[in-house]
């Protein structure tokens, strides 16, 4: 009911590439993957590459769903990361679309590896809660098994859906991280279907796992972000999540669009991951 995966143009067979043209804040650019290791290449609309201050390593990693599925690690140039970001995105679009709503924190000194759910870009299967719940712990595990993360601190940093689902794995998986960030997140799939469908939404939408509760039973630092403007998913919804957390939690209330938050206020979210990191060591 939630989940609206972008559709992508199939791989043909004996291609060594696909192209896709992808609308960003900076340009339109073509972004050609290799149709075997799905490595992103980013061209202006003069064929010249562009040069991001990130490096983008595309791998496919198989999920206990049974699929197989895509993420990037994304590292900044010239600096050493201390802290990795595993990032759940929102319930629309595709890695493509995604993640520049994490690298703006990249200069901070944070690496992020964001992936797509089964069904969504150019990971197998079929978009449920079931798989995304078992991607999502699927993800934690593989990131977890890199030598390049086992030195660095972990947070899951969820958004929108991802939000909703990222305080679910957190829960589960308390023992392997060290922090939670949410951001813009629902509290229940019973509570986002009573917004859009009133009462008998809330009836009709069936609740196998919750942040409500999951957040509950959570015991490590937590941040929760919300725009008191967010048109999609209501602020009160961030707050009854951080109001039902127990402590060390923080509440940032900002501005600006739905899950805008890196892009608006990268410094004072990446200095409050720290601080989240600071309460984990105390």
């Amino acid at each position: 009911m939630y989940l609206q995966p972008t559709e992508l143009p199939e791989i043909p067979p004996g291609k060594e590439k696909v192209s896709i043209t992808s609308k960003t804040k900076f340009d339109t650019t073509l972004v050609e993957f290799n149709t075997k290791t799905l490595q992103p290449t980013f061209l202006k609309s003069n064929n010249d590459t562009i040069n991001f201050d990130f490096t983008i390593e595309s791998v496919v990693f198989k999920s206990s769903s049974g699929n197989n599925l895509n993420g990037w690690l994304i590292k900044p140039k010239n600096i050493t990361p201390t802290t990795t970001l595993l990032h759940f995105h929102g319930n629309a679009g595709f890695i493509l679309s995604q993640y520049q709503a994490i690298t703006p924190l990249l200069k901070f000194g944070f690496q992020a590896f964001v992936f797509d759910y089964s069904g969504f870009g150019f990971s197998e299967g079929k978009a449920t809660r079931d798989n995304v719940l078992l991607d999502g712990n699927s993800a934690l595990t593989y990131i977890k098994s890199r030598e390049d993360v086992k030195g660095t601190k972990l947070i899951i940093y969820g958004q929108s859906l991802g939000g909703h689902l990222a305080t679910v794995v957190a829960e589960q998986r308390q023992a392997d991280i060290d922090a939670l960030v949410i951001e813009g997140s629902f509290s229940s799939h019973k509570d986002i279907a009573a917004e859009t469908a009133g009462f008998f939404g809330r009836i009709l939408v069936s609740e196998k796992y919750s942040a409500y509760k999951s957040i509950q039973e959570y015991k490590k630092p937590l941040l929760v972000i919300h725009s008191t403007e967010d048109e999609i998913i209501p602020f009160e919804m961030g707050q009854k999540i951080f109001e039902h957390a127990n402590t060390p939690k923080e509440f940032y209330e900002i501005k600006k669009c739905h899950i805008c938050g890196p892009e608006f206020y990268a410094d004072s979210i990446s200095q409050k991951i720290i601080n989240l990191l600071n309460m984990s060591e105390q």
